[in-house]
């Protein structure tokens, strides 16, 4: 066993590290259940937030308004006060019955046995192959989240004059990400008639100088080393080529449940999410889930918080007998 992983039982495994597996280990923690650890196969925990340079997270949490590291630090931070152990570069590779996990290490595979287990590993953003959109695979298609951890982690610039394909809260992430590293969009594409967010924020397109097309959607990706055009067609079936360098698609959330479909688990065939009851447990009651993996449509940080937190009083309750 590492310094981290101090034992191979614990009360609690939490798998994730963000919004929802951090609240929940911090409130587990201050009701009284302390043998508990925060699996994160990332270099750090805090989510998806760090990879958002711009405001507005924290306000439920810690009522200010942060940007998404300066979160995800503070949730990380608050966690590491109560002393609840978080072991990142630890990505879990299978679920057994009975909260029997086995984690993959830089040091080698372990095994580990909770009572419970808690799956708060997530949301991802359906990837081209999944839209199936035609055309080669030039080098400067990406999503929001490659985007983002390029731009705030990397400090790169993938492309400089993309098309942006979405119209959801994360498209407008997205936007803002390429406002501050100097990338001008040449236009967001939206198959509706209207985007998925609400007022105020669907004009934020038009305030950063990025046309919206609605009822357009991507029928081809041009370039053959790299991407210098794609072939867009609209409602009444006109196609026309737009020059850009690259595409980026956003949204289209789906749950992080890789782990899931390959387990005992049983699983919604929709959307691969596990099947809950409603005290947010899988059909093997050692497992519980929480945040987006569970809540459809995505649900901004905030919410996942609000969510991990509540999940943890119910686990809480099932360990001592409520």
């Amino acid at each position: 066993m590492t310094d981290i992983l101090k034992s191979d039982r614990w009360d609690v495994v939490i798998i994730g590290g963000g919004p929802a597996g951090l609240a929940a280990a911090t409130t587990l923690k201050k009701s009284g259940i302390t043998d508990i650890i925060v699996l994160d196969r990332e270099n750090e925990a805090g989510g998806i937030p760090r990879h958002c340079g711009h405001p507005p997270f924290g306000i439920r949490e810690f009522g200010r308004i942060l940007t998404g590291p300066a979160y995800a630090r503070r949730l990380a931070e608050s966690a590491k006060r109560l002393c609840i152990d978080i072991a990142v570069k630890s990505s879990v590779t299978s679920l057994k019955p009975d909260g029997k996990l086995t984690i993959l290490r830089p040091e080698g595979e372990l095994e580990l046995q909770a009572k419970r287990v808690l799956l708060a590993t997530g949301t991802r953003e359906t990837p081209r192959s999944a839209r199936f959109v035609s055309g080669s695979r030039p080098m400067g298609i990406y999503n929001t989240g490659a985007l983002q951890a390029m731009v705030y982690l990397k400090n790169k610039i993938p492309f400089r004059k993309p098309v942006i394909i979405g119209s959801e809260i994360v498209s407008f992430s997205a936007l803002f990400t390429c406002r501050r590293a100097g990338i001008k969009p040449v236009a967001m594409l939206e198959e509706k008639n209207s985007p998925s967010v609400s007022w105020p924020i669907q004009y934020a397109s038009t305030v950063f100088g990025v046309p919206l097309l609605r009822n357009t959607r991507l029928s081809e990706i041009i370039g053959k080393d790299r991407v210098n055009g794609v072939r867009v067609t609209d409602e009444k079936g006109n196609e026309r080529v737009m020059e850009c360098d690259g595409v980026l698609f956003t949204g289209r959330f789906i749950p992080e449940a890789g782990l899931v479909l390959m387990s005992h688990l049983e699983s919604d065939p929709a959307t691969g999410a596990p099947r809950l009851d409603r005290y947010n447990r899988c059909s093997d009651r050692s497992y519980y889930a929480a945040g987006n993996m569970t809540q459809h449509p995505v649900k901004v940080a905030g919410k996942c918080w609000q969510n991990g937190k509540a999940v943890a009083e119910l686990i809480r309750k099932d360990l001592t007998g409520g």
